[in-house]
């Protein structure tokens, strides 16, 4: 979560949100929106999962046309981003408490 880390903290998001995102169904942190959201964006980057007709529904509910599209967008950039990385065995940069691990 290196850079995306960082990035959150400084737009004014808790740390404690941050660090809650593993438990991000059940977190009182998190809206229905942003739940959608984590929910969708984890079915997409599984293999092992499909996004479910469920999934599907509830971010329709929270989200437009076109937020769904840009969500993906960036969902698909993000993992690229983390394959490209993993195949040049790029270290986390710092930004983070989680890169200084």
């Amino acid at each position: 979560m290196d850079i995306r880390h960082a990035v959150g903290v400084k737009a004014g998001i808790p740390e404690a949100k941050l660090d809650a995102l593993d438990a991000y169904a059940e977190s009182p942190w998190f809206s229905a929106r942003e739940r959608a959201a984590l929910a969708f964006c984890e079915e997409v980057v599984r293999d092992d999962r499909e996004v479910s007709a469920a999934t599907e529904a509830r971010l329709r509910e929270h989200f437009s046309a076109a937020e769904r599209v840009e969500l993906t967008f960036v969902v698909g950039y993000q993992v690229f981003a983390s394959k490209f990385a993993k195949a040049y065995r790029l270290p986390p940069q710092g930004f983070s408490r989680a890169g200084l691990r």
